[in-house]
């Protein structure tokens, strides 16, 4: 009977190892001569002869060289393109740092640099200001036109020969800030200028509004009735003068938009007037007769202008005067131009001075081509011509008598 342990067989955890061992050694082999054939491949085994004096001598390159020379000169390479990378990437961030740091020192410079050019130079200083006084001076010329040398100077007081005191004493006490003193002067001189310059608009506007039948306050209180906005005051640290100086302003604007209202543009280009305003002989039915308005006589469709700004409040006929448009000017003021034979604006319109509103007809009661022109003042006819030869002061030159038709007034 055979022994015990020659019947018992090897388990299959004991053997596993083993072949697992095996199998990891097989495969490693047989990577290794893949390499090996592929090294072969690329590197083959080289002879190379030379001769010399009669003599040949063989000279053999094995293929384990060849590569081991690839490798180290590829090895190089890429430490070679590791170092420019490094280098490369500490240039960039250096270059960002750098123009960071650029930046932050021209925003302190600029500041820095205009506080130091104020404490070193006060005279380069008060250049840039002269200069900028010369600009706004020159600005509101531009805007209202040129201001007159003489000008009433009792609406406001004159400050010369306080300015002048003041330039003096700054000349004792700090001789480096006299520039900047004389500056001021300047400013002080122009803004008091300025505020004769409107005192002087607005009288003559208020004039003029009250030679044609309008109260300027009633004028004046119209416009504001139509104001409003936030609350943002200007009286705090400014000088006094230069309040009056906004306040005179502010005057005269008021009186300049209500001069706008004012019906004192031409609504035609006109061969001549044909009928009057007041009492006249009816030219249809004869005998005396109540004539509203005036009548120009021109060219059938030659055009019709506003003679005012304001608002087109009526478009069509109307008994007598055919195709009619009214326009609203407030104040109670209205004017009407009728016998059209075309009606080009339309209700609720805008209308400026000289704005095309219509072409000239004989539509409704009429004997030819003309213009009836009518102004009305709280709904009463009142004679046109007042309106028309009035001499108005127009502040703002660019405003003044745009657009409109010729003036034969």
């Amino acid at each position: 009977m055979p022994e015990r342990h020659h019947l018992i067989k090897p388990s299959a955890a004991s053997v596993r190892p083993h072949g697992l061992g095996r199998r990891i050694q097989a495969r490693a082999a047989e990577l290794v001569v893949r390499i090996e054939a592929r090294l072969v491949r690329w590197f083959p085994q080289r002879e190379f002869f030379m001769r010399s004096e009669g003599h040949v001598r063989f000279l053999r390159i094995s293929t384990r060289l060849q590569a081991g020379v690839a490798a180290g000169l590829g090895a190089a390479v890429l430490v070679w393109v590791g170092v420019l990378g490094w280098a490369l990437i500490g240039q960039l961030s250096a270059g960002s740092n750098a123009r960071s740091l650029l930046t932050r020192e021209a925003a302190v410079a600029s500041a820095e640099t205009r506080v130091t050019r104020y404490r070193a130079n006060l005279d380069a200083v008060a250049g840039d200001l002269k200069r900028r006084q010369d600009f706004l001076e020159k600005a509101v010329q531009g805007v209202i036109g040129p201001i007159p040398d003489t000008l009433p100077k009792g609406t406001v007081s004159d400050s010369s020969g306080e300015t002048a005191r003041t330039v003096h004493k700054i000349s004792q006490a700090m001789p480096e800030a006299v520039p900047l003193a004389r500056i001021e002067a300047r400013q002080i001189a122009f803004a008091e200028r300025l505020t004769r310059f409107a005192d002087d608009r607005a009288r003559a506007a208020s004039g003029a509004i009250r030679k044609v039948g309008l109260n300027p306050a009633t004028v004046i209180a119209d416009d504001a009735r139509a104001q409003g906005g936030p609350l943002i005051r200007l009286g705090v640290g400014i000088d006094p003068r230069f309040l009056r100086m906004a306040a005179s302003l502010g005057q005269m604007s008021a009186m300049n938009a209500g001069l706008a209202h004012i019906p004192n543009t031409m609504p035609a280009s006109f061969q001549y007037i044909s009928s009057g305003f007041g009492v006249r002989t009816d030219p249809i039915e004869g005998g005396a007769a109540f004539h509203p308005g005036l009548d120009f006589k021109g060219p059938k469709g030659a055009p019709i202008y506003a003679a005012a700004a304001g608002t087109v409040s009526f478009t069509g006929q109307r008994s007598g005067y055919g195709n009619c448009v009214e326009i609203s000017h407030g104040h109670g003021l209205i004017t009407r131009y009728a016998h059209m034979s075309r009606i080009t604006a339309h209700p609720g319109q805008p209308v400026t001075p000289g704005t095309p509103i219509g072409l000239i007809g004989s539509t409704g009661r009429s004997t030819g081509p003309h213009l009836h022109f009518e102004v009305r003042l709280n709904d009463r006819p009142v004679n046109p011509r007042p309106f028309l030869e009035a001499p108005l002061p127009h502040v703002f030159p660019e405003k003044s008598r745009t657009g409109k038709g010729p003036d034969h007034g």
